[in-house]
């Protein structure tokens, strides 16, 4: 059993990893404390976000089975569901909008979207995108604009004011070549995009005019050369530190080795060195990472010495340590505690737990 995607909630301090037997479990991120389990999708879940405008216990999942469905971490239940119809599958899924409450959905070739509150459809666009839909976000500081990515190779951006459709809404498209998988804001006014591409190549894009800046097609070899250890077989995500003004792509070895590689914007865009390894944990491919540095986790990651989460293909869920803390080093199979021997790391080169 494989852990797919992680997400953190700092209010209620809680941990929900999705699946591959289409649940998601819920643990303490603190201790790893097992609480319980949320039943409910029939496919493949997609994503998992506690970023529905409603109560910090609640958070969403949407699934190939073609819901949206939302929980309650307090009593594990599904409290409501939105469903696309079959046999439409929902990849992604993004809340935002000038009120907040606009949710926006990929699912096959369409960009669905919802109000939260009374959970009425308000539109489909199916004419943007001539594929899965794989990502759907929108931008933090402007929250009325929403990017969507696709196997089509498009990125589209949308504005979502007011009554949506394609002719009036799709402000502009930018063509990545190839099936994109993953994609994400960083700088200042989060005015770049990084994108992920189901070949493991690397772009960066300025979403505002829609150029690209940089263009990894070697990503993969560039970054194993920036290493001592195995090949980097795949990318697992990218990760922006909003206080550094810094983005690192997170690559992975067959083996579950991951290193972080800075993205180096000048004088030309570079990938560096690796600046983290994170390794001793994994034995198969790493699928989820999640930073205690990112900012739902923030403290959390302060009071306990944590560099992150990850999960993978192996079933394992492993929380690292910084180098500097100096507490038992333990890593969890499901909710099985495995305790594992200390080992002396060189600097830079974190531990799991």
């Amino acid at each position: 059993m494989s852990s797919k995607s992680l997400l953190a909630s700092q209010e209620i301090s809680t941990l929900a990893v999705s699946l591959s037997s289409n649940t998601i479990k819920i643990y303490s991120p603190a201790t790893g404390q097992y609480f319980g389990e949320c039943k409910g999708h029939s496919g493949t879940i997609h994503e998992v976000a506690f970023s529905a405008p409603s109560s910090a216990h609640i958070f969403c999942s949407c699934s190939s089975d073609g819901t949206i469905r939302a929980w309650d971490t307090r009593s594990f239940k599904q409290i409501s569901m939105l469903s696309a119809g079959s046999p439409q599958e929902i990849f992604s899924f993004s809340f935002g909008g000038s009120s907040g409450n606009l949710l926006a959905a990929g699912s096959n070739a369409q960009v669905l979207f919802w109000d939260w509150r009374n959970q009425k459809q308000l539109a489909c666009l199916e004419e943007s995108h001539m594929e899965d839909v794989t990502q759907v976000r929108f931008v933090p500081s402007q929250q009325n604009k929403l990017i969507s990515s696709s196997v089509d190779g498009l990125l589209c951006l949308f504005e979502t004011d007011g009554e949506i459709n394609d002719d009036d809404n799709l402000l502009s498209v930018m063509n990545e070549g190839t099936s994109i998988a993953k994609v994400g804001f960083f700088g200042s006014r989060n005015q770049k995009l990084w994108c992920l591409t189901h070949i493991e190549t690397l772009s960066i894009w300025d979403w505002d005019d829609a150029s690209r800046e940089a263009n990894f097609e070697n990503a993969r070899s560039v970054a194993s050369d920036r290493w001592n250890l195995d090949q980097i077989d795949y990318f697992v995500d990218c990760h922006y530190s909003t206080t550094d003004d810094r983005l690192w792509v997170i690559g992975g070895t067959g083996s579950g080795t991951l290193g972080y590689f800075p993205i180096n914007p000048n004088p030309v865009a570079s990938i560096g060195p690796a600046e983290a390894i994170l390794e001793g944990g994994h034995s198969g491919v790493v699928r989820s990472v999640l930073p205690a540095s990112s900012t739902r986790i923030s403290s959390l990651a302060q009071n306990k010495g944590m560099f992150g989460w990850t999960g993978g293909e192996d079933g394992r869920l492993c929380c690292w340590l910084s180098d500097e803390s100096s507490e038992v080093k333990r890593s969890w199979v499901s909710s099985t505690f495995v305790m594992k021997p200390h080992k002396d790391r060189t600097k830079n080169r974190h531990h799991p737990y």
